[in-house]
């Protein structure tokens, strides 16, 4: 099928007398005939479902969907996107592991890497998504786990070099981990490109319509966790929390993944989506293919209106001809990108709230990626934790302000921006 199609029909096809729309499964356990049946689940030796706090049908019909959307092999729905990217990175990366990141990532997430996950004993190193074929490789430890990389990073709409970074990845015998939030697996499937895991904030452009909050995580069953089984003792060794099970043996390249995160991270931490939640994601994700060449119709238009304004100072847009990442964008996006603009007033920080103040159809908010235009000055909000070195660092100074077009007309965001900017 095609993606299009994979949007409505993916993940659940139901029988004959069954509910055409994937049902919500609203129970926290489910019943059995024996102990005996129940006990093939908790060794992992049959499939099914005991407590909702490790799954859930509904969550796993959605799930199957978003892995046929990405093209991977396994999947699994978090309770958060920040969830997600804790689970891909955690499920193969402990204490004493480290892993290199790009800098320019979402700011909730470098938060989560350089503060608390380092309080775990994971270290990072975070390098420029455009540092040399050298500086890359010197960031690379013999520890180093794994690799992580936004598809379009949140706000700097850097394009990550996703082809660059797997080989670099795959050199040193760990995997690329890809945030596709924004690009979202219409406009880009990373897994075609080299990335082995891709997660997702679900909250975004997968709902699109600021009612949910999830996240998710796709494997691309293709790395070969056996091969490189002295940096992956969790995959690669007996589990004694599961009677000794060796899950890339017992569930192969394909399963192995998704198959630990459950069983371990999920059943430890219990970070799942609810199964309304779910439902209504499900509903999201049946109208990206209709929205996605909308909201980046939108974004194109207005970030060429921005760019011929003379208070603006300067605009950060990868569809625009000249912008620093506009030949990537064409190579690993060339039907669009995103919604999301980029973009700095003339009079700096006081000038940009100033501007902000007199929107009306643009509405202030820490949310991104939904059928309505949401504006937000992260240095204030999202990076608020970070110091202005970071700021820098992560490519958000502190008059970057960053537009998320929804699915308004065109001539109203611009009409909006217009009279704002006087």
């Amino acid at each position: 099928m095609q993606r299009e199609t994979m949007c409505i029909e993916a993940g659940y096809e139901p029988r004959n007398g069954e509910p055409r729309m994937i049902p919500i499964i609203q129970s926290t356990t489910f019943k059995y005939d024996s102990s005996e049946d129940m006990g093939k689940l908790f060794d992992l030796e049959a499939s099914g479902y005991f407590y909702t706090r490790l799954q859930n049908p509904t969550n796993d019909m959605v799930a199957a969907k978003l892995t046929a959307l990405e093209g991977g092999t396994a999947g699994m729905l978090t309770s958060s996107g920040q969830a997600a990217n804790f689970f891909s990175v955690f499920n193969i990366a402990t204490c004493g592991d480290h892993v290199v990141a790009a800098s320019k990532i979402y700011g909730g997430t470098f938060n989560l890497f350089n503060v608390t996950m380092r309080k775990m004993g994971v270290d990072f190193t975070f390098v420029d998504p455009d540092c040399s074929d050298e500086e890359l490789e010197k960031a690379f430890k013999p520890n180093t786990k794994a690799v992580f990389g936004e598809t379009i990073a949140n706000p700097a709409l850097v394009v990550f070099d996703i082809e660059r970074f797997a080989k670099a990845a795959h050199a040193h015998g760990v995997p690329l981990i890809v945030d596709n939030t924004f690009a979202t697996p219409i406009n880009c499937r990373p897994i075609e490109w080299g990335a082995d895991i891709v997660t997702h904030s679900t909250t975004k452009y997968l709902d699109g319509h600021d009612a949910t909050v999830g996240g998710a995580i796709i494997d691309a069953g293709k790395f070969d966790w056996m091969a490189h089984a002295d940096k992956f003792p969790g995959l690669t060794t007996p589990d004694d929390s599961y009677h000794g099970i060796t899950y890339a043996e017992k569930f192969g390249k394909e399963g192995a993944f998704i198959t630990k995160c459950t069983a371990q991270l999920m059943r430890d931490f219990g970070s799942i989506q609810a199964p309304m939640n779910a439902y209504l994601l499900n509903l999201g994700i049946e109208s990206l293919a209709c929205r996605m060449p909308r909201h980046c119709e939108n974004a194109q238009k207005v970030a060429e209106f921005l760019q011929g304004h003379e208070k603006i100072a300067w605009v950060m847009y990868p569809g625009l001809p000249g912008d620093k990442y506009y030949d990537l964008a064409q190579k690993y996006m060339p039907n669009g990108t995103c919604g999301v603009i980029s973009f700095g007033v003339v009079g700096g920080r006081k000038a940009a709230e100033e501007f902000m103040k007199k929107l009306k159809l643009c509405m202030i908010a820490t949310h991104v990626a939904d059928a309505h235009t949401c504006i937000l000055h992260p240095a204030n909000s999202t990076h608020r934790q970070l110091t202005d070195e970071e700021l820098i660092a992560s490519g958000v100074g502190p008059d970057l302000i960053r537009l998320s077009c929804g699915i308004e007309n065109a001539d109203d965001i611009i009409a909006d921006l217009a009279q704002a900017l006087g």
